[in-house]
């Protein structure tokens, strides 16, 4: 992967907050606290490269995703709730958890050998079926 793994999480964090202003323009969002909503998560935007232990913050608002915006939590990105972790791992079945956690084991080891990392490859072969032919 060309990017490192925080700047793929922060891509995927721009694409979901599209989708979030989306819905608003759509005025598919009634709540007053919409616009309010959207400024923290643009808090989150900003700090996260400079502070990117900040996931706390980013937890909450992916939660609050699904919470807030149902109608859209299929469209949240599955990298984004192993990325944060937390409480953002309830929307995620065990099945799901064991193929993030050996994407991340991977990632690790090709860190420590100083090889790059294909987040993106490495996820389709993983989840590819059994009998699939791997490289």
């Amino acid at each position: 992967m060309a990017t490192s793994y925080l700047e793929y999480n922060l891509a995927l964090l721009a694409q979901l907050r599209g989708i979030l202003v989306a819905l608003g323009e759509a005025e598919q969002v009634p709540d007053d606290s919409h616009a309010l909503f959207l400024e923290r998560f643009d808090e989150l935007l900003k700090s996260l490269p400079h502070v990117p232990e900040d996931r706390p913050l980013g937890q909450d608002l992916i939660c609050q995703v699904f919470h807030r915006y149902p109608q859209v939590a299929h469209l949240v990105p599955r990298d984004l709730l192993w990325f944060f972790g937390g409480d953002c791992l309830h929307f995620m079945p065990d099945e799901e958890i064991a193929i993030y956690q050996e994407l991340d084991e991977r990632r690790y080891a090709a860190e420590q050998a100083g090889e790059s990392f294909d987040w993106n490859a490495e996820k389709q072969l993983l989840t590819l079926p059994e009998d699939s032919p791997k490289h």
